[in-house]
């Protein structure tokens, strides 16, 4: 599988993270998408014509919403899915909308109405931090249950990134334990703005 990638991008990092997560290797073709501009190139257009980030290939199947290639990698992988992870695939549809929005427009200088991405942004973060601590409440620590599944992997890079538009996490205790423990996940990996967690080391 092929996965035409940015490295700061959160929607191409929830597809090499579920990847990764899962333990099937991905052969990525870095596109510059700032200040290049490739992915509207005459070559990224004849794969994806909506112009957009990421793209997965595997084959002759192309695929180019990032929903669908979570739901692609874990076809075979049951234990990923949920009967509820729509509705969170829709969620991490308006994150991306909201808190991605304020990260670009911090970052790369996108033009945004900041004041109002970040509004949404934080009334997106209310709502998450109100379902899991309900979660907590019930004794698990995952958006649809005891264990992840592809609704965790695609909420959580735009909710981790949050503070990259300007928007801080320090008042979401239970959004914080979920974080911690999706970074706990075997197989976890970072990117710019996400990192492991590191162990305290005990000396012999």
């Amino acid at each position: 599988m092929i996965l035409y990638d940015y490295v700061l991008s959160a929607s191409c990092y929830k597809i090499r993270l579920m990847a990764a997560v899962l333990g099937k290797p991905l052969s990525l073709r870095a596109v510059n998408f700032h200040p290049a501009r490739e992915h509207k190139s005459a070559e990224m257009l004849a794969l994806n014509p909506k112009g957009t980030l990421p793209v997965l290939q595997d084959d002759d199947l192309v695929l180019t919403d990032s929903a669908d290639m979570l739901r692609y990698l874990t076809a075979d992988r049951r234990e990923w899915r949920s009967p509820q992870d729509d509705q969170w695939l829709a969620f991490a549809s308006g994150l991306n909308d909201s808190l991605g929005l304020a990260r670009l427009h911090d970052i790369l200088g996108y033009e945004a109405d900041i004041d109002a991405a970040r509004a949404s942004g934080v009334t997106a973060l209310r709502e998450l931090e109100a379902h899991l601590t309900d979660q907590r409440f019930d004794g698990v620590g995952f958006l649809t249950g005891a264990t992840p599944t592809i609704a965790d992997i695609a909420c959580f890079p735009n909710t981790a990134l949050a503070p990259d538009g300007g928007v801080v996490l320090d008042a979401y205790p239970s959004l914080r334990l979920w974080m911690r423990a999706i970074r706990s996940l075997p197989g976890f990996i970072e990117m710019p703005g996400i990192h492991r967690l590191h162990e305290l080391a005990h000396p012999a």
